[in-house]
């Protein structure tokens, strides 16, 4: 592929000689936009959990990327995301979190939908008193649905439709962790809580990538799982991060700890991994727990990070489940301040995108190579 813009070729050089992303990047509206389309709408991006929709009927309008969408678990049980329209006149349909009892009503012209998108009723729209019309075919204009897939409770979706299939696409993670493809219980109300961050959300990908800043940005951890054990996690073009071959579990006064995951091999007693999957969400799997962080940005400087706990049965112990999220509450917050820092740095017009260490940061070169491909291909594109 060739590259037009001599700032992306830097970024795609090797790590040694590479320099990161350049500040517009992180502080342009209309760069902003741009990646949009080329890092969020053409692949699969994280927009919630499943575990947002419990319940049959249940209802989350989401505001992602400014674009209005719908996440709903239908009446045969599967969750669907679409767009939060009525095909009348592009009223918002669902305001608030609710269980459709019904059907979903828009409240303009009362059009109504089914949980699975169908349009099922058009009062009036033949004039007063007939409710069909030859001219409007209720067949044709259901909710636009949002292409979709559930994969570690994540609700992945492919915003232009054209991405190859999930499986395809995350291979190499799905099977990286194909060891945690069994049940997980997300924690419930005290296992989910949400971060606002001051920066770009591609900076808060970044320094997930890498354990570099653990000795002085996470002392705590760094005091037993020390920054030389880990390694670092490189899927081209889909995901990078870092292992660690020291994970302690959490336990109780009186010695207790989570249940384990079911027939994990040796490799997990004591080990545990972080991946950046790209775009937008941060995974973590352990022996007793696993976490998922999906970012949701809002414009170029601000983000909105939506974390979620989950464990291997669904009656962990309530005190020991409050005090895991908290524990990782604090690790998480302890990231703010260097996100908000760097995102600051941005401002200052000498920067030039930064070097990376060769042995440190290969993670998060591996972020900034996928991110400049996309871009330099959207841009070859037209």
């Amino acid at each position: 592929m060739s590259v037009i813009d001599p700032i992306l070729a830097d970024v795609q050089k090797p790590t040694a000689q590479a320099r990161g992303l350049p500040n517009a990047h992180y502080t342009d509206p209309a760069v902003f936009a741009e990646e949009r389309d080329a890092l969020f709408g053409v692949g699969w991006a994280g927009l919630a959990v499943a575990s947002d929709v419990p319940e049959i009927g249940d209802a989350v309008p989401i505001t992602f990327l400014d674009i209005p969408l719908l996440l709903i678990r239908g009446r045969d049980g599967v969750v669907r995301v679409f767009q939060n329209i009525c095909r009348h006149r592009g009223m918002i349909l669902v305001e608030e979190p609710r269980k459709i009892e019904g059907a979903i009503r828009c409240p303009y012209h009362s059009w109504c939908y089914s949980t699975k998108g169908e349009l099922v009723a058009t009062p009036h729209v033949g004039g007063p008193g007939f409710n069909a019309h030859k001219d409007i075919d209720r067949a044709t204009l259901g909710l636009i649905e949002v292409r979709s897939h559930i994969w570690r409770d994540v609700v992945w979706i492919n915003l232009s439709g054209t991405a190859p299939d999930f499986e395809d696409a995350m291979a190499d993670v799905i099977a990286r962790w194909a060891e945690f493809d069994q049940p997980q219980f997300h924690g419930g109300a005290d296992s989910r809580f949400t971060l606002t961050v001051n920066g770009n959300w591609k900076l808060a990908i970044e320094n997930y990538c890498e354990s570099y800043h653990l000795p002085w940005v996470h002392p705590g951890l760094n005091s037993y799982s020390r920054l030389e054990d880990h390694y670092n996690i490189e899927h081209e073009d889909l995901a990078s991060g870092q292992g660690t071959l020291v994970y302690r579990q959490l336990k109780d006064d009186s010695g207790q700890s989570f249940a384990d995951f079911a027939n994990l091999t040796p490799q997990w007693d004591a080990g545990a991994e972080y991946l950046s999957v790209y775009p937008n969400v941060m995974l973590g799997v352990h022996r007793d727990h696993s976490f998922a962080i999906i970012l949701h940005p809002d414009g170029p400087g601000r983000t909105n990070e939506q974390v979620h706990l989950y464990y291997a049965t669904a009656d962990s112990d309530d005190n020991l489940r409050l005090k895991n999220a908290e524990q990782w509450k604090v690790v998480f917050e302890e990231d703010i301040f260097v996100v908000e820092g760097m995102q600051r740095g941005r401002r200052a017009p000498g920067f030039d995108g930064g070097r990376f260490s060769p042995a440190m940061d290969g993670p998060t070169h591996c972020f900034h190579r996928w991110a400049a491909n996309r871009i330099a291909t959207q841009r070859a594109a037209g």
